[in-house]
């Protein structure tokens, strides 16, 4: 799971419990201005194959956590449950969506757009 805290001008995505090891990541900091959108979409997550795995684990029907390479483009995952799960969409950085498992998806998404609204009004 991830806790999310959001700075002035980024978002902060720290990876909590044993999927630090998983992933072999603790936090990812991205500017405000780099995230394109956020959704909240059991579905899509339940049915993406994760892609090639360069980075991280990858246990199918359990979860996945690291880096991965989907489609031509890197994606962060960190998922055990997909109904609790967001996509967060990004540009000019070295991942182009970040799949990660919160606490609430809709309180996160909710929160989350009204920051990147506010930015880009």
């Amino acid at each position: 799971m991830v806790d999310i805290s959001i700075d002035a001008d980024s978002v902060v995505f720290s990876v909590e419990g044993l999927d630090k090891l998983w992933a072999l990541r603790s936090r990812l900091e991205i500017p405000l201005a780099h995230i394109t959108d956020v959704e909240a979409n059991a579905d899509q997550v339940g049915r993406w194959w994760h892609g090639l795995k360069l980075v991280g684990t990858d246990v199918p029907g359990l979860f996945a956590a690291g880096t991965f390479y989907y489609h031509g483009e890197l994606v962060f995952w960190d998922v055990h449950d997909p109904a609790k799960t967001i996509i967060v969409s990004l540009v000019h950085e070295r991942y182009k969506k970040l799949i990660m498992e919160v606490a609430d998806p809709l309180v996160v998404v909710d929160r989350l757009r009204g920051v990147i609204g506010g930015q880009r009004g």
